[in-house]
C-alpha cells in the first residue's frame, strides 16, 4: 500500500518523480542501479561524486535512493527478488512481506480462487504473490507513479501475464467478475498511522461493504483493529512472522468461518482457530512453568485456548502471561521454567543474579514501566550463566519472576 488517499481526487502527478523513475528503467540506469547494488551508505557521497563524472546527476541521485530502498526491502523481499524490484519510500515501509502475502495467496488459491481484484495494491506485493499462486491480478492503485512500480515489478519478476495494473479509483472499480477482492486501504495519512478504521482510505465500512459484494473477499487491517469494529460476516486472522505480529486480515465468503477468530504462525504456518468470544480464563498462582503466548495469539484473544489446553491459568486477569504447574508444548507459546518469584525489589534482583553468577540477562515484561536496558545497565552483570526476569503483575502486585527457557 503506497497511497495518500484512495477515494478522494490525487495530488497532480509528481512529474519529476515519474521522469526519475523512467530513467532508472533504461539501460543506464538498470547498470547504474546493477554497480550499487552492493554500495555502503556510508560511502554514498563519494560514490555521488565519482559517478556523476559520468553520468547525468538526476540519474545519480535516483539510482542512489532506489538502492538505499533495494537494501531496505531485503528484509520484507528477500535479496533474490528486492535487488531486482522497484520500491517507493511509502512502499518499502507498507507493503506486505513475502511470506505473509504468499501465506494469503495460498488461502486464496486453496480455495480454488483463479482470479482478485487487488484494490489499494500499492507498489504490488501481494499482486506478485497471488500471481506466483497461479491467480490472475487486476492490481489498482489510484497514484500514477505508484501503478508504474507496480508494473515495473511484475515485468522485473517475469509476472507481467498474470498482473494488469491499473491506475485508478478504486471506488469505480467493477470487482463482479473476479473470484475474490482483495483491498489494502490506506493506514497512514499525513500525520502518520491512521487509528480509526473509519479514518482509513477507503474506509474500513466501504472496504467491508465492497468485500460483502465478492463470493470471497480479503481486507487487510492493521493488528490492533478494535474486535468490536470486526462485523459477525468475517473471520479474523492475526499472523505473526519469527514472532512478530506483522497484520490481521479479515476472510469473507466461502470456505471461511465468520466470526472466528484465528492466529497464524509463519513461517511453520501453524494456526489456532476458535470461536469468539472466548470464557475468561481463570486466574491464579504462578507455578512452575510460565507461558508466554505468541502475539498473534494474544491479539486474536485466544490466550484462554492457551489456558485451556495446558491446564493452566493467568498470572494475572490483565497480563497474557500463562502459568502451569505441568510442562506445555506448544508451537503456540513459548516456555519458560521459574525459579523464583520476588516481589518488585532492584536491590534484590541484583544480589539474586550476583550470587547466580548471571552473566546473561533477558529481560521480558508486561504490566511493568521499567525499560529492560535500564534494567540490565543497573544489575552490573557478570557471571558465566545466563537467566530471563519477567517484570509483570501478579494478582496485582509488581512482581520479578525468574528462570530460564525450556527446551
Amino acid at each position: 500500500m503506497d497511497r495518500v488517499n484512495a477515494t478522494t481526487p490525487s495530488a497532480p502527478a509528481d512529474e519529476p518523480a515519474r521522469a526519475a523513475f523512467a530513467a532508472l528503467r533504461t539501460p543506464e540506469g538498470e547498470q547504474l542501479l546493477a554497480e550499487l547494488r552492493d554500495h555502503d551508505p556510508a560511502d554514498e557521497l563519494a560514490a555521488a561524486t565519482r559517478l556523476r563524472r559520468t553520468h547525468p546527476a538526476e540519474l545519480v541521485s535516483a539510482a542512489l535512493g532506489q538502492a538505499r530502498l533495494r537494501q531496505r526491502a531485503v528484509a520484507k523481499f528477500g535479496a533474490e527478488d528486492a535487488y531486482r524490484m522497484y520500491f517507493t519510500p511509502n512502499g518499502v515501509e507498507q507493503a506486505t512481506r513475502t511470506s505473509v502475502a504468499a501465506h494469503r495467496a495460498a488461502r486464496f488459491a486453496g480455495l480454488g480462487v483463479r482470479s482478485v481484484a487487488d484494490l489499494c495494491c500499492g507498489i504490488g506485493g501481494d499482486a506478485l504473490a497471488l500471481a506466483r499462486a497461479g491467480i490472475s491480478v487486476l492490481a489498482v492503485d489510484r497514484d500514477p507513479l505508484t501503478a508504474e512500480v507496480a508494473r515495473a515489478n511484475a515485468e522485473a519478476l517475469g509476472l507481467e501475464d498474470l498482473i494488469e495494473v491499473r491506475c485508478a479509483d478504486v471506488t469505480e472499480i467493477d470487482t463482479s467478475p473476479y473470484d475474490a477482492v482483495f483491498v489494502d486501504p490506506a493506514r497512514r495519512g499525513g500525520r502518520g498511522r491512521i487509528f480509526d478504521p473509519e479514518a482509513y482510505s477507503p474506509p474500513l465500512s466501504w472496504a467491508a461493504a465492497a468485500a460483502l459484494k465478492a463470493p470471497r473477499a480479503a481486507l487487510k487491517i492493521a493488528p490492533g483493529v478494535p474486535h468490536e469494529a470486526i462485523g459477525p460476516e468475517a473471520e479474523a486472522e492475526w499472523i505473526s512472522d519469527g514472532g512478530d505480529v506483522k497484520e490481521a486480515v479479515l476472510w469473507y465468503g466461502e470456505g471461511f468461518a465468520p466470526g472466528a477468530f484465528r492466529a497464524t504462525l509463519l513461517p511453520s504456518g501453524a494456526t489456532l482457530t476458535a470461536p469468539a468470544p472466548l470464557p475468561a480464563p481463570p486466574v491464579g498462582p504462578v507455578g512452575r512453568y510460565l507461558y508466554e503466548p505468541d502475539g498473534a495469539v494474544i491479539r486474536a484473544h485466544l490466550v484462554a485456548d492457551i489456558v485451556e489446553r495446558c491446564g493452566g491459568r493467568l498470572v494475572d486477569e490483565t497480563i497474557a502471561y500463562v502459568t502451569s504447574d505441568t510442562r506445555y508444548s506448544s508451537p503456540y507459546v513459548s516456555g519458560y521454567g521459574i525459579t523464583d518469584r520476588l516481589p518488585f525489589n532492584m536491590k534484590k534482583l541484583k544480589a539474586l543474579l550476583r550470587e547466580r553468577e548471571v552473566g546473561v540477562l533477558t529481560v521480558k515484561k508486561r504490566g511493568s514501566a521499567v525499560e529492560p536496558e535500564e534494567l540490565r545497565r543497573r544489575m552490573k552483570l557478570s557471571g558465566p550463566h545466563s537467566a530471563t526476569v519477567f517484570l509483570t503483575r501478579v494478582a496485582g502486585a509488581p512482581t520479578m519472576l525468574i528462570g530460564h527457557p525450556l527446551e
